[in-house]
């Protein structure tokens, strides 16, 4: 069974989970990604390496885990009163939050360490802001779309874009995938 299934969601792991995470950001911070190892955030967060290794079993695997847990949204969507206005509203969030330099990273590290899992956990997180916003259109009698078109028409391009296409995005970019969406 997979460890990170099967850990209690409060108690030690829950500490040890907080602390070594803590000590990571706190350690990426100080002296940069390139110079963090297991040793180093083991002594930071106060365990052993081999706890480490035992829950996350490498570096990389717990930068993605940390990415992930950065890339869920601490809030729902902001309600804008049409589909369309809490779309656009939200897609722009989405693109400035995933563009930024710390989205870039938290993105690649989350695909990288367990692409499949993460990967779902991430498209989650999306889909269920999305699915927020179009039950509220639907509440307000709107037409609405699927949530997996949205993901696949505004989601996927941002993703793609600031993944595989940096730069700068013309303005407007995710505003213009909505409207693409919903034939504004």
């Amino acid at each position: 069974m997979d460890r990170k299934t099967t850990s209690r969601p409060g108690g030690r792991s829950a500490r040890v989970q907080e602390a070594v995470h803590a000590a990571v950001r706190e350690l990426d911070a100080e002296l940069g990604r390139e110079k963090l190892t297991v040793p180093l955030v083991a002594a930071r967060a106060g365990v052993t390496p081999s706890t480490i290794y035992r829950r996350w079993g490498d570096l990389q695997a717990l930068l993605s885990d940390i990415a992930v847990e950065r890339l869920r949204p601490d809030s729902p969507p902001d309600d804008r009163g049409s589909l369309l206005a809490d779309l656009r509203t939200w897609a722009e969030q989405f693109l400035d939050e995933m563009s930024s330099a710390p989205g870039r990273a938290y993105l690649r590290d989350a695909l990288v360490g367990d692409p499949a899992g993460n990967a779902m956990r991430c498209s989650d997180y999306a889909a269920d802001q999305i699915d927020v916003i179009l039950r509220r259109a639907a509440e307000r009698g709107e037409r609405t779309v699927g949530t997996e078109t949205v993901l696949d028409r505004v989601v996927a391009p941002i993703v793609y874009r600031v993944l595989c296409r940096p730069g700068p995005l013309a303005p407007g970019y995710a505003e213009g995938l909505v409207d693409d969406l919903l034939g504004n």
